[in-house]
């Protein structure tokens, strides 16, 4: 791997230095490969952070990209738009919900059903009930008031104070959910599998007592699919494959297969609570993105392309099993569909460097952990390459740390 690049040089001259990139500037994409400024090319099993959910530049979104720019960008939300009703009527084919409200990310998503749990408790006379429940280690957003409901204290340092009504239990634990629950209660607030940590997994029983728990207590129940929806575990949203419905859906990520676009999605009756003037943004469902999510949910809610997805996953995990029977470094393999966390007794910020001196782009997701989210029309071509670059890229970290 060489680089020598100019956006190097002027990213480090002119951008704020709050991430921590690796020595490459990536200028090129087409399906599973992504190209950097030095010519170098790279297997993306990153995906963006599961955004790129079709891989890069995938004909379709091009070509929905190009005709919509060509016709109109943006007009605000003061105007009826007709992507946006179109992407709207789509999404809620599909699932439970009746309504949908469009933003730009997935943590502005996650503030609008933090504020529409709380105004559906007010509309409901409950004032009192502001306080929502929510997981350790668990990751939704960056902004005040998700990063308040983010279980990492790490995540705050620097930051406080952090707003007021939001309690944090283990994953997983319902019974510190219940617990938890008192009169203030509006919401428990979850992701379907904890992405930003490790993509640590409950069990289905455990979801579906959650929604029964919060159905008898008459709280609402969020599900955070920001990483999770749109094919990623191998159903078009996670609930979906645990056999059970929210009450709330927050989307962003692969739904706009590179687009920024979020979305909280909902009942009629909750709906309800978010009249004019309540809640709002300018760039929120813009005609531009709304065009290229119609042609990511026109390809992955196909069932034979979600089914690929599960079949795929299973493939990968028993190819990484393969792997620890070779290698006694991985300590535990978990995931859902291509969504997938390893476990390794050796440092795995060293794996992905030399993995990415190799050829392909994997995440460190903590000083142990890898994660893998790679686009979804991944083959297991790709999937065998992939495996190939991590053993050889594990060796040689085994040798350098005299690991065995």
């Amino acid at each position: 791997m060489t680089t020598n690049s100019s956006a190097i040089k002027l990213t480090d001259q002119h951008v704020l230095g709050n991430y921590r990139r690796f020595p490459i500037a990536l200028s090129k994409g087409k399906g599973m490969y992504v190209w950097d400024e030095s010519g170098n090319k790279y297997l993306d099993f990153v995906a963006g952070i599961a955004v790129d959910a079709l891989g890069h530049c995938h004909p379709d979104i091009v070509k929905a990209i190009k005709q919509q720019a060509g016709t109109l960008m943006h007009v605000s939300n003061l105007y009826h738009i007709p992507r946006q009703a179109e992407l709207a009527r789509q999404l809620t084919r599909h699932c439970f919900a009746d309504k949908v409200f469009f933003c730009n990310s997935g943590t502005e998503a996650n503030e609008a059903a933090i504020k529409l749990a709380r105004k559906v408790m007010f509309d409901r006379g409950q004032p009192k009930r502001i306080e929502i429940i929510t997981t350790l280690a668990s990751f939704h957003g960056r902004t005040l008031g998700a990063l308040s409901a983010t279980g990492q204290n790490k995540m705050k340092q620097g930051f406080g104070p952090m707003l007021p009504g939001f309690k944090h239990v283990p994953f997983g634990d319902l019974k510190a959910i219940e617990k938890s629950i008192t009169s203030k209660t509006c919401a428990v607030m979850i992701e379907p599998v904890q992405g930003e940590t490790g993509v640590n997994t409950a069990s289905k029983n455990f979801f579906q007592n959650l929604k029964r728990l919060c159905k008898k207590k008459k709280v609402l129940l969020i599900f955070d699919e920001v990483q999770t929806g749109m094919g990623r575990t191998g159903h078009l949203f996670a609930h979906q494959g645990i056999g059970m419905k929210p009450d709330i859906m927050t989307l962003a990520k692969g739904l706009g297969g590179g687009m920024p676009i979020g979305a909280l999605l909902t009942t009629d009756e909750l709906a309800a609570s978010l009249g004019p003037g309540t809640h709002g943004t300018t760039f929120g469902g813009n005609p531009l993105a709304c065009a290229s999510a119609l042609a990511v949910l026109k390809i992955i809610s196909a069932k034979s392309f979600l089914k690929q997805v599960r079949d795929k996953g299973i493939f990968f995990k028993k190819e990484l099993q393969k792997l620890g029977d070779r290698h006694a470094v991985i300590k535990k393999i978990r995931g859902e569909g291509l969504m997938i966390g390893v476990d390794l007794t050796l440092p795995t910020p060293a794996v992905s460097t030399e993995c990415l001196r190799r050829g392909a782009l994997v995440n460190a997701i903590a000083p142990h952990t890898l994660r893998f989210i790679p686009p979804l029309i991944a083959t297991r071509k790709d999937i065998e390459k992939l495996i190939s670059i991590l053993e050889k890229s594990i060796v040689s970290v085994m040798k350098e740390t005299g690991s065995s």
